[in-house]
């Protein structure tokens, strides 16, 4: 695969996944006391690796790397992680089957 390629597609998904992660956060600090403070410690990781895919988009932005085979494993790693925890929040939030928008 062209690295430029990967470099916007991953882009692309990162971004994504930004979106959904925003929208679980938003979603969580819209419910009651008792689910925001289920919540509250996955929200902090969540808005840890919303920092993380920002500093991961400039990357890939800026400067696309020519051999991008470890970012890669980083990335698919990031990616796993965002999709455990944000299916997470959902869940103590009693909204297993849903998944907000957009679904996993």
């Amino acid at each position: 695969m062209d690295a430029k390629f990967y470099c916007d597609t991953i882009g692309i998904e990162l971004i994504g996944w930004k979106a959904k992660l925003c929208d679980v956060i938003r979603n969580a600090s819209e419910s009651t006391v008792s689910k925001k403070q289920k919540v509250d410690p996955m929200v902090r990781e969540l808005n840890t690796l919303i920092d993380d895919l920002d500093r991961q988009i400039d990357k890939l932005a800026r400067e696309c790397p020519s051999e991008w085979s470890a970012d890669k494993t980083q990335i698919e790693s990031k990616l796993s992680r965002m999709k455990s925890k944000w299916k997470d929040v959902w869940g103590a939030m009693g909204e297993e089957g849903e998944y907000g928008i957009g679904g996993a």
